[in-house]
This record gives structure tokens, sequence and C-alpha cells, in this order.
């Protein structure tokens, strides 16, 4: 099992190095030290990471780009993950995007069913490993 994990570990290094399948990521959290984790990780595994650490400037970075997934944190000071994702829903500007809520405290079954009923893909609770949540990425973008 071990063998095979780490073959499609490589295979999916090999694949990301090659220019193939690689993802255009928006990661808006508020924890610098989560971002720059996460930037350094898929920057090293080929990826296009943009960050963006309050969630305003994240919406103006939604609103301003086309990414594959968009990585966010429900709870952020100044415009929350949910503030998102319910300004996205009101204005129909969900379609095609592919987002992932990510969160540290737990999340009830009715806001999660909240979530996905307007729009969001996934929810994900932190700490979060990074081959984990890559390997996540690419079986959803695939």
């Amino acid at each position: 099992m071990l063998l095979q994990v780490f073959l499609f570990r490589t295979k999916i290094l090999l694949v990301s190095k090659c220019g193939k399948r690689t993802m255009k990521i928006l990661l808006i959290d508020d924890n610098q030290d989560i971002t720059t984790m996460f930037a350094k990780y898929f920057q090293l595994k080929g990826h296009d990471i943009h960050v963006s650490n309050g969630g305003q400037n994240g919406l103006q970075m939604i609103e301003n780009g086309l990414f594959d997934v968009i990585l966010l944190d429900l709870a952020m000071p100044d415009f929350s993950g949910h503030d998102i994702i319910d300004y996205l829903h009101k204005n129909n500007k969900l379609d095609h995007k592919i987002i992932i809520s990510l969160t540290a405290s737990s999340v009830s079954d009715d806001d999660k069913a909240y979530l996905i009923e307007r729009g969001v893909h996934s929810v994900l609770r932190k700490p979060i490993d990074p081959d984990e949540l890559l390997n996540y990425l690419m079986r959803v973008k695939s």
C-alpha cells in the first residue's frame, strides 16, 4: 500500500511538473501561517497559487480572476467565507466555480447543507495535510 501511495504521489508530481493538470488555485484565509505554507507547497507541486489574507480582497480576486479551485476559510474577521458565499450566490456568480470551504471549528450538518445549497463543493476541517488536500483537489478537478 505504501508503494502505491508513493507511486501515486510521484505520478501527480510528474504530471504537474510536465505542465499537465496544473491548477490555478485561490486561497482565502486570514491565517498567514496557513497561506504561506500552502502557497509554498502548491508552488513546489507546480500549481499557480494566489493568496488573499482577507475576505474583501479575496472577493475582488474571485471577481477579477478565473480560478480552477477556491479554498475559502469560513471564519475571517473582516468579511467571512459565509459572506463571500452569500454574495456570490445572491449575484449568480457561482457558475463553474469549485469552492472548498475550510474551517478550524466544527460545522453542523445544517450549516454544511446550507453551504452546499449555496454552491460550495465541500467543507473540510483544518488542520489539513497538504498532500491529502492536493490529492483531493486533483480528484475534484478530474
